[in-house]
């Protein structure tokens, strides 16, 4: 079975956003588990919690059909101490918010060099900032999301999220979120069902299926290999609707998160019942 969502607002409370979801008629979503925009937020209270939780249980949200993001000030591979220290400390305070509303993963971006060390060091740097963060909680995830490559972020092709993963202590803890708009702009195709399987296979052969925990669903604005993170509606873009009924069959797609980020949330609703019904049309 597919999990399909979105990454929905926590305006008004984090509680509200299971709500939101259910409105979309969603099986799954993304959501921040703070401001993003901010490094300090309020700790979260026991009624909040709860009522998460109740919120999830009522409108049939299971904990690993969501997804939560950390914030995008975070650089798990900033070359500048002090800013690496920070971006940790609050990396540490996002998985610790995670396990405490009873979830399981915390999706994340790798980090960027800053054009200031070396693409090799700033990988180990990453994968240092995960084991330390693995190392302070006891439940929770850390999910790599593939970039698009843009400016000096990492994490773009499928052999540097091997790379940190190699180097993650605790294996079981790890995982994989692919965009596909970050995969077709860092140069992997997905326009027809043959790239689909050929794009996957790599994913498979360098990494392995067992770290795929979730996938943002998002069409690409630009052409292929543009390294440029542009989202578009699914279907209206580069990548297409061929693309997006590839990956709806593709065994890959069952049993973990699709989350949508495209750019148009008063539209989620039809999108989300695009995606479905390509599930339906393979099923038929």
């Amino acid at each position: 079975m597919r999990y399909i969502g979105a990454h929905v607002s926590i305006a008004g409370g984090i509680e509200n956003a299971p709500l939101r979801a259910r409105e979309l008629g969603a099986t799954a979503f993304a959501m921040f588990t703070k401001n993003q925009r901010q490094w300090k937020a309020p700790s979260l209270t026991g009624s909040t919690i709860r009522a998460f939780k109740n919120n999830c249980q009522t409108c049939g949200f299971d904990p690993k059909h969501i997804l939560p993001h950390d914030s995008y000030l975070i650089n798990l591979g900033s070359p500048d101490p002090e800013k690496l220290d920070r971006s940790r400390r609050a990396f540490v305070e996002e998985m610790k918010r995670t396990e405490l509303l009873g979830l399981t993963t915390l999706n994340f971006h790798p980090g960027s060099h800053l054009r200031e060390i070396d693409e090799a060091e700033c990988l180990e740097t990453i994968a240092d900032s995960v084991n330390l963060a693995l190392k302070e909680t006891t439940t929770v995830s850390a999910v790599l999301e593939n970039t698009a490559g843009q400016g000096s972020n990492l994490g773009y092709s499928f052999e540097q999220l091997a790379f940190i993963i190699e180097k993650i202590h605790h294996k079981t803890r790890v995982g994989v979120c692919l965009d596909t708009c970050h995969l077709f702009a860092a140069g992997y195709d997905l326009r027809t069902e043959k790239a689909v399987a050929d794009t996957f296979s790599l994913f498979d052969a360098a990494i392995g299926f067992d770290y795929l925990k979730g996938m943002h669903l998002n069409d690409a604005k630009l052409e292929l290999g543009s390294r440029r993170d542009r989202h578009e509606s699914i279907g209206k873009g580069k990548i297409g609707s061929d693309g997006f009924a590839a990956i709806m069959r593709h065994p890959a797609s069952t049993e973990i998160p699709l989350i949508l980020e495209t750019p148009k949330p008063e539209i989620w609703d039809a999108e989300i019942a695009l995606l479905q019904s390509l599930e339906k049309s393979e099923e038929g």
